[in-house]
C-alpha cells in the first residue's frame, strides 16, 4: 500500500512498516512469531486453567500470577494478530484511534504486569520474613486492593498518553516504522515540539517500572538479610525455591524492557531494524517463557498440571 512521505497535521490512519529493511523475510520472521504466539495463548491458558482448578494454588502468590499471565495474553493478542497481517498481508493501515488505543494498552498493561511482580515479590518478602502473620496480613480483601491498585495505577497513569499523542501534528509522514504502535515511534514523527510528552512518558516510566524494580530489588535484599541471620535454614528452603522462579522471570521480564526502552530512546546511533527486533522481543518472549518457567521451576504447579493431565487421561510423568 502506497504512501506518501508527507500527510496531514492530523492523518485519520498511519502505515505500519514492519521492520524496514527486512521487508523481504517478513514471511519467514513470521513463522517464529506465530509459533511464540501460539505458545504464549497455549502456555498462559493452561497456567491459568490450572490456578482456577486447583484449590491448593488458590494463594496470593498464585493469584498475582494468575494476573501476569492475563496481562501477557492481552499485550499478545493487542499486537501480534496485526503484527501477522503486516509480515503475511502486507496490511500494515491502522486507524489513527485504533493506533492510539493499542499503544496505550499495550504500555498500561506492562505497567500493570510490572506491578503485578512487584506484588508477588512482597508476598515472597511476607512468606519468609514474617512466615507467622503471611495469612493475616495477605487476606482476600488485601489481595483485592492490591491487584485493583495496581489496574488503576497502569490504566490512570497512561490515560494522558493518548490525547498527548492526538493533540501532535504529524506533517512529516503518516509512516511508521515499526511493526506495533509504539509510543516514541509515534513521537519520532510528530513536528511540533514534544518536550512536555517525552517528559511525561519518562516520569510515568519511572514510576512505574523504575520503581517497581527498585522495590523488587530491596524485598530480595531483605529475604536474603533474613536468611543469612538464622542458624537454619531448611524450613525457608520450600519458601526460597519459589523465589527462583520469580527471579528469572523478572530477569527476562526487565532485562528486555530496560534494553528495548533505552534503545528506542537513545538508539539514535543503532541500525534502524535493531530497536525494533529488540522492541519485538520483549514483546514476544516474556509471555511465551513465564508459563515455561513458572510450570518447570514451581513444584506446586508442575504437580498440578501433571494432575490435570492424568485425571483428563494421559498417564502422569513420574
Amino acid at each position: 500500500m502506497a504512501a506518501s512521505n508527507r500527510t496531514t497535521p492530523h492523518p485519520s490512519t498511519f502505515i505500519l512498516l514492519g521492520i524496514p529493511g527486512l521487508e523481504a523475510s517478513h514471511v519467514w520472521i513470521s513463522i517464529p512469531f506465530c509459533s511464540a504466539y501460539i505458545l504464549s495463548l497455549l502456555g498462559n491458558c493452561l497456567l491459568l486453567a490450572v490456578i482456577k482448578t486447583e484449590p491448593s494454588l488458590h494463594e496470593p502468590m498464585y493469584l498475582f500470577l494468575s494476573m501476569v499471565a492475563l496481562a501477557d495474553l492481552a499485550i499478545s493478542t493487542i499486537c501480534l494478530p496485526k503484527i501477522l497481517c503486516i509480515f503475511w498481508f502486507k496490511d500494515g493501515e491502522i486507524h489513527m484511534d485504533a493506533c492510539l488505543t493499542q499503544m496505550y494498552l499495550l504500555h498500561s498493561l506492562t505497567a500493570m504486569e510490572s506491578g503485578f511482580m512487584l506484588a508477588m515479590a512482597f508476598d515472597r518478602y511476607i512468606a519468609i520474613c514474617n512466615p507467622l502473620r503471611h495469612s493475616a496480613i495477605l487476606i482476600h480483601r488485601a489481595v483485592a486492593k492490591i491487584v485493583l491498585g495496581v489496574v488503576l495505577r497502569g490504566a490512570v497513569l497512561f490515560g494522558p498518553h493518548p490525547f498527548l499523542l492526538k493533540r501532535l501534528q504529524y506533517c512529516r509522514t503518516n509512516i511508521i516504522s515499526h511493526t506495533y504502535c509504539e509510543f516514541m515511534a509515534l513521537v519520532k514523527l510528530a513536528c511540533a515540539d514534544t518536550t512536555v510528552t517525552r517528559a511525561y512518558s519518562l516520569a510515568i516510566a519511572f514510576l512505574t517500572g523504575g520503581v517497581d524494580f527498585i522495590l523488587i530489588v530491596l524485598s530480595y535484599i531483605l529475604i536474603l538479610w533474613t536468611v543469612f541471620k538464622l542458624p537454619s535454614k531448611e524450613a525457608y528452603l520450600p519458601a526460597l525455591s519459589t523465589c527462583g522462579s520469580h527471579l528469572c522471570v523478572i530477569l527476562v521480564s526487565y532485562t528486555l524492557a530496560f534494553l528495548s526502552f533505552l534503545s528506542n530512546r537513545f538508539g539514535s546511533s543503532m541500525a534502524p531494524q535493531l530497536p525494533i527486533i529488540v522492541a519485538n522481543i520483549y514483546l514476544l518472549v516474556p509471555p511465551m517463557t513465564n508459563p515455561i518457567i513458572y510450570g518447570v521451576r514451581t513444584k506446586k504447579i508442575r504437580e498440578s498440571v501433571l494432575r490435570v493431565f492424568s485425571i483428563r487421561g494421559f498417564p502422569a510423568l513420574s
